[in-house]
């Protein structure tokens, strides 16, 4: 058979075993079956072409290696072969050898190679674990067998990578993988991952190398694992294997990543289907409990290996703790092994753990005690009066946070509190959500735990100073616990976790003020965060709803606590300085309308007054003319002093009596407004203008998070928007300032818009569909509209938002702009031209304008 019938030949039957394998996976055919025939058929397919090749005979040898020398291919994996050859090749063999590669390229098949002596693979593997590795699962698949011997006779050599040197590679191979990613991953690598399949085959590799065995089954007869953990490794292993399988389906390509390009069909080809939660959200949800289910056996597992590799020596001697407990090192560790026979004593290893700084995870043998104690609960240990007791001492507890987060690591949170089952692994198919819903909750007790820490006190000025105010801290504890606990449940989960924080309080025995405080956080604990990133905090108006709902100073320093914690767990990028001081500046003026008394009407005259006196004071120390500041100022509406501090209105004024016959001015200063650089515009007013503002900063790659338009009495726009980097720092650099001033003032002067189109998604947007919503608020404003937007975020929206605006002859008067995720939920206050509110007919217009604009794509 010539070369391009062989090559035809292979891609027929590749294209066969495709078919009939993905028909296999969706009828539930053993995802280890698969694999293994898989694996079969290309041994058979290489066989055939090496025959067909004229090789047979000649010094040299074909080798499966890596996960194929296991005998497990996944459609798309790499097909991993060592050709093993003597010292020196003849050209005729050569050119054969590179015949059969080519043709195998020829085929389609994902084929990686390499071509050496046996002495060479040796010499290389010394060097290399993961060439070493990939020898120990070789097999011979044709060619010279005596070449293959030789290559595990100096494999299986006492020399060759021993085993506590072999253990020692791998451990510190997979502690520096791990620090590379997170389980939690929104695109996990099943891989890779933290409790990936590479976990998996870590724990394999090193019970090879150590005990000889072939497989994991082998290592219940060393009693390294119980038949019980056995089952549980295969479960995960093969839902790990199944995932992968599907995955390349889908992607097509050797992909480990589980994009969300990919997650919902993924999702759909495992059998998963949208009900109360998304199909992807349970598929995703049954990974995250797989990854924390192998983390915490390979935990156990090389912990153990530890020991037998490197001996009794490579364990510290333990110190009694307590009565049930020692302490060895940084573990701890059971005194007798039938100590979990009583219930209570789970809770006790979490509390005694907090009795050492040392101490931060738990010993293999204890951990193997506990995960079988685990096991047989019928109950939630929360019902036991014993364990509640002790459960609240570990909320009192100074160091509770660790007791917590070891409680959370090995599933004991769940094993007490019945309603977190339902949150382990829950995800949020999003991109606001970086963690599942029990491990954003573990994050959020842990940034509690930081604004105790005085390295943090920078980070969170305000939070290091209230959380020492408190009454109790343990009742932000228990709202930050039961905050999210109602998601995945259907209805709001806000109302469900505050109907759980109640009953748990009760049960617990709390007084009755305390449960009604838990219970109220739980139920409110967005409205401090929606309140201060999408209503306009400069309106008394908003200020005093604020405060009603609020009640007094104690709660409202309980609801900052937790909603900056909730804020910076929720993921990595979301918390900046902006964000900061929007609720800084909300928890002051709520606290001192709070302490004022409700009752006493808020003045507005004299806090204007208060604002120019301010600023006057200091304009006129730098010399300043009081009747030029009087004429500049009988320009301004009373709202422009309500709205800007001193500060800002000393700042303003510095620049515009300074070039009073410019008509054109564009002024950055990070000094302003603090956390952000704020941007002001001075021009003659014109249709379109915060269109064309917005086009430029979009085109700087620049993003807007307030906006505060004014008019003057005499036609001039004065407004000032709050600008940052798209990574959430000021923007500062002297040549970025200069340039974003000179296409500013280009574009005033030039008086055009050049909106550009809506561009084409960035791939992590593509897979979210966002419905826009248009949302017009109740108000008591006769000269303004309060409307709420919520979109699909892309470059750009801002300038076509604009746009939709200007063609409706809607006038802006201030803006809110949030992303959450994939999401833009923008606050505007908004006017017609003629400085009224928005009726019924002209809001329905500019909905419908809208929809039609941001949805068209």
């Amino acid at each position: 058979m010539d070369n391009q019938a062989l090559v035809r030949h292979c891609k027929a039957q590749l294209a066969e075993l495709e078919q009939q394998q993905l028909s296999q996976f969706q009828q539930g055919e053993a995802i280890g079956v698969l694999l293994g025939a898989r694996a079969a058929q290309i041994d058979g397919l290489l066989q055939y072409v090496w025959q067909q090749g004229g090789l047979d005979g000649h010094p040299v040898a074909l080798i499966a290696v890596g996960g194929y020398g296991r005998g497990e291919l996944h459609p798309r994996s790499d097909i991993d072969l060592l050709v093993l050859t003597e010292p020196e090749l003849s050209a005729e063999l050569e050119q054969r050898l590179g015949d059969l590669l080519i043709l195998l390229w020829d085929s389609k098949l994902e084929i990686g190679h390499s071509v050496r002596s046996v002495a060479q693979t040796i010499e290389l593997a010394r060097d290399d674990i993961t060439i070493a590795t990939n020898l120990l699962e070789s097999r011979v698949l044709c060619g010279d067998p005596h070449l293959y011997h030789q290559l595990q006779h100096a494999v299986q050599a006492a020399d060759f990578w021993p085993s506590a040197e072999f253990f020692k590679a791998k451990f510190e191979e997979q502690q520096a993988r791990h620090k590379r990613s997170t389980p939690f991953d929104l695109e996990p690598n099943l891989k890779s991952c933290p409790g990936g399949l590479r976990d998996v085959q870590t724990i394999t590799w090193v019970a090879l190398r150590h005990f000889k065995v072939g497989c994991l089954a082998e290592l219940v007869s060393h009693d390294y694992l119980t038949p019980e953990e056995l089952e549980e490794l295969g479960t995960c292993r093969d839902f790990l294997w199944r995932l992968r399988f599907a995955l390349h389906s889908v992607a097509g390509r050797a992909e480990d990543r589980l994009l969300f390009d990919h997650q919902r069909d993924v999702a759909g080809l495992m059998g998963y289907s949208d009900e109360t939660q998304l199909a992807v959200e349970q598929l995703m949800k049954r990974y995250y409990r797989t990854v924390r289910a192998v983390r915490e056996l390979n935990q156990m597992l090389l912990l153990l290996f530890k020991q037998a590799t490197l001996g009794q020596s490579a364990m510290p001697g333990a110190q009694p703790l307590t009565t049930h407990f020692s302490q060895r090192g940084r573990f701890i560790e059971a005194r007798s092994n039938d100590v979990f026979e009583r219930p209570e004593h789970i809770l006790a290893l979490f509390l005694d753990a907090t009795a050492s700084a040392q101490i931060d995870t738990i010993s293999a043998s204890t951990l193997r005690l506990l995960r079988a104690a685990r096991r047989q609960l019928k109950a939630p240990l929360s019902e036991r009066p014993e364990c509640r007791q002790l459960f609240m001492a570990i909320l009192k507890h100074p160091d509770g946070f660790k007791a917590l987060s070891l409680m959370h690591r090995h599933g004991i949170l769940g094993a007490y509190l019945k309603p977190w089952q339902q949150i382990t692994g829950q995800m949020q198919f999003d991109l606001f959500h970086a963690y599942t819903v029990d491990e954003h909750t573990h994050r959020l007790l842990q940034f509690i735990d930081r604004f105790s820490n005085p390295e943090h006190k920078t980070i969170f000025p305000l939070g290091s100073v209230l959380i020492d105010q408190l009454p109790k801290k343990g009742l932000l504890v228990l709202a930050a616990i039961f905050h999210d606990i109602g998601k995945g449940r259907g209805g709001d989960h806000s109302e469900i976790g505050a109907v759980d924080a109640l009953h748990f309080c009760q049960q617990h025995g709390m007084n009755e003020h305390d449960g009604r405080l838990v219970a109220w956080l739980v139920e409110h604990h967005l409205l401090m965060s929606v309140t201060a990133q999408r209503r306009d905090i400069t309106d008394p108006e908003v200020i005093e709803k604020f405060a009603n709902k609020v009640k007094d100073h104690t709660q409202l320093a309980y609801l900052y606590c937790l909603t900056v914690a909730d804020i910076c767990a929720t993921n990595d990028t979301l918390w900046n300085n902006w964000k900061g001081s929007l609720l800084r500046e909300l928890y002051h003026a709520t606290r001192e309308r709070l302490l004022n008394g409700m009752a006493v009407p808020v003045d507005s005259r004299a806090r204007i007054r208060e604002h120019q006196a301010k600023a006057r004071n200091q304009l006129v120390r730098q010399g300043m003319d009081n009747d030029a500041l009087d004429r500049l100022w009988q320009r301004f509406s009373a709202d422009y002093f309500l709205r800007f501090s001193p500060a800002q209105i000393q700042w303003h004024a510095e620049h515009l009596l300074s070039q009073p016959d410019e008509p054109h001015q564009v002024q950055l200063s990070v000094h302003m407004t603090r956390g952000g650089t704020e941007l002001f515009v001075y021009t003659p007013d014109s249709q379109g203008l915060f269109t064309r503002v917005m086009a430029v900063l979009d085109g700087k790659q620049l993003s807007v998070h307030d906006a505060q338009i004014f008019t003057t009495r005499d036609g001039f726009a004065l407004d000032s928007f709050v600008i940052l980097e798209h990574d959430g720092t000021p923007v500062q650099n002297p040549s970025r300032i200069a340039s974003i001033r000179k296409s500013l003032l280009q574009a005033l002067r030039r008086n055009d818009s050049q909106v550009r189109p809506l561009r084409a998604l960035p791939r992590r947007l593509r897979s979210f569909s966002v419905p826009t919503k248009v949302k017009f608020l109740s108000s008591h404003r006769k000269n303004s509209s309060m409307m709420e937007l919520v979109t699909l975020d892309r470059a750009g929206i801002l300038a076509q938002i604009g746009q939709v605006f200007e063609q409706c002859g809607v006038v802006i008067k201030a803006a809110k702009i949030t992303t959450v995720g994939e999401k833009a939920e923008d606050f505007f206050l908004l006017a017609t031209q003629e400085d009224q509110a928005l009726d019924q007919a002209q809001q329905e217009s500019l909905r419908t304008a809208l929809k039609h604009a941001l949805e068209q794509d």
